[in-house]
């Protein structure tokens, strides 16, 4: 069963990990907060002790518009489908190893829709690797491969009706019209969202006050 804790209580918990190097993997569905709760747990490290803690995002391995496109997948992008597993997985393999002085990794930027390669360096110095999105968990293959690199797993649980106030405000920031913003959150979103809770292993620790 998961340990039910508050977000204070995790970013506490996972500042004393010990100094060995740690990969947190934090899931929950779209619009969950676990990207700024990810965030806010690297800050808070890093301000305590520089540089000892990064950022890993799982958005940084989408499947480019043009692969999507040529698979007639474009519209559900952000579905578990879109992902590179493989890649995700090669690259936390490295990052578990860390017999390497850096590490890149890719960033999706969301304003154009792109992940871009290289976009960030994991130095072997850094001892908390916090990977977050939404997929993390599945108990189901290729994405029940990357189970063995995590060495604590947290989900993220948020009402849908909470999700879809944030998606809609999310959509709306981008600049997206009703009908667009109805497809992302019906069509593929919330979906999403009950897809990740339905077929996920039962994480570690489990948090609710994002």
């Amino acid at each position: 069963m998961s340990e039910i804790l508050t977000s204070d209580a995790l970013c506490a918990r996972l500042a004393a990990l010990p100094q060995a190097r740690r990969i947190v993997a934090i899931a929950g569905a779209p619009g969950s907060g676990k990207s700024t709760l990810a965030e806010r747990i690297v800050a808070q490290a890093n301000a305590a002790m520089p540089g000892i803690a990064a950022l890993f995002p799982m958005d940084g391995f989408h499947y480019d518009d043009a692969v999507l496109v040529a698979r007639g997948r474009r519209p559900w992008k952000g579905a578990a489908d879109t992902f590179d597993v493989g890649g995700l997985r090669a690259t936390l393999a490295r990052l578990h190893l860390n017999d390497e002085p850096d590490v890149a990794v890719p960033v999706f930027d969301r304003a154009i829709e792109i992940a871009r390669a290289g976009g960030a360096i994991i130095p072997a110095s850094v001892r908390l690797i916090v990977a977050e999105g939404n997929y993390l968990l599945l108990d189901q293959s290729p994405w029940d491969s990357l189970a063995r690199f995590w060495d604590v797993t947290v989900m993220v649980d948020v009402s849908e009706a909470i999700l879809r106030d944030r998606l809609t405000a999310r959509w709306q920031h981008f600049g997206l019209n009703e009908a667009e913003i109805a497809h992302k959150l019906d069509g593929n979103d919330l979906p999403n969202g009950r897809f990740v809770r339905d077929n996920s292993r039962a994480a570690d620790i489990l948090v609710r006050d994002t």
